[in-house]
């Protein structure tokens, strides 16, 4: 069950009418993140992009055959980790659930009657906004269908930036990372401005080399464009790199990008992140498999 949010105010969000559109995508370049010194504002800079290669890899339709009890010491010398955002790092899949629930009742989706977390679960959660429009508002106008999203992630950045909590053991890990030197990034199809907000508010804007946005990939996951932009932006090989995500959709991309992943049962169901393609699912960073798969990696003479 979802925590309810705190109270908030915001205005009424208008119908709109109904057209067809179509998908306009950009290619991606990767996005750095760099305090000021001089006020501690987050001030995105574009540095140079690396060099991709002119065509991508389409994402498998099926997932790797990959069981739940799969040791991930065959990764070993571990590279790098990657990182989901929403749900991986920080608890914010409720915060999400709520700005929706209450803007698409709003709008009188699904006869006024609000989502419960079960189709939140099941239609929304890890998916991208473009896709968002087709599932959720297929006849409305593109353009006015993305303005009802943005408008949707602003509430979301207002009850996040009151209420946003941290994976528990989050920072546990991020030090073991540090420790070893080891590479990473972050890889999310959040909009850049959410990306902004929750890395911030986390205090990870030094801890990430690279932040790579699916809103500026020319796929978003489950396609794994976005992940081989991060394998090839760190230099490192999908071999010896996993990622921690939370959901089904991450989880298929980093599968597609070549690559186990550790599946983060925050809020999605245990077997659904089994069923799309996780090689472990924990509970949190503080789960005793992540930490035996870990020290695992270790005893395989990881490099430091």
């Amino acid at each position: 069950m979802f925590p309810p949010p705190k109270a908030y105010g915001r205005k009424t969000v208008d119908r709109a009418p109904n057209s067809q559109h179509n998908n306009m995508l950009t290619l991606t370049t990767c996005l750095h993140l760099f305090p000021n010194n001089n006020n501690n504002i987050i001030i995105p800079i574009l540095r140079t992009k690396p060099h991709f290669p002119s065509t991508i890899t389409p994402a498998s339709s099926i997932s790797y055959p990959i069981n739940s009890n799969a040791s991930l010491s065959s990764i070993a010398p571990l590279e790098a980790i990657l990182f989901d955002i929403d749900g991986t790092l920080c608890d914010s899949d409720p915060l999400h659930y709520y700005a929706f629930r209450d803007m698409l009742q709003e709008i009188g989706f699904n006869d006024g009657s609000p989502i419960d977390e079960e189709f939140f679960i099941n239609n929304i959660s890890g998916k991208h906004n473009k896709e968002l429009c087709n599932v959720l508002l297929p006849d409305w106008e593109f353009e006015k269908a993305m303005k009802f999203m943005v408008d949707k992630e602003a509430l979301f950045r207002r009850l996040a930036a009151e209420q946003l909590e941290p994976i528990s053991g989050l920072n546990n890990v991020c030090k073991w990372v540090e420790d070893l030197g080891l590479k990473r990034a972050a890889v999310t199809n959040a909009p850049k401005s959410n990306a902004e907000l929750l890395i911030s508010m986390l205090k990870l804007q030094d801890f990430f080399e690279v932040i790579v946005l699916a809103e500026e990939c020319a796929r978003p996951k489950p396609f794994p464009d976005p992940y081989l932009k991060a394998l090839n932006a760190l230099k490192v090989s999908p071999n010896h790199t996993f990622v921690f995500e939370d959901s089904v959709s991450g989880i298929k991309a980093a599968n597609g990008a070549g690559m186990a992943a550790v599946g983060m049962a925050t809020r999605n169901p245990e077997q659904m992140l089994l069923d799309a393609g996780a090689s472990l699912v924990i509970k949190d960073y503080n789960d005793p498999k992540l930490w035996e798969n870990l020290q695992e990696m270790i005893q395989q003479k990881l490099p430091i």
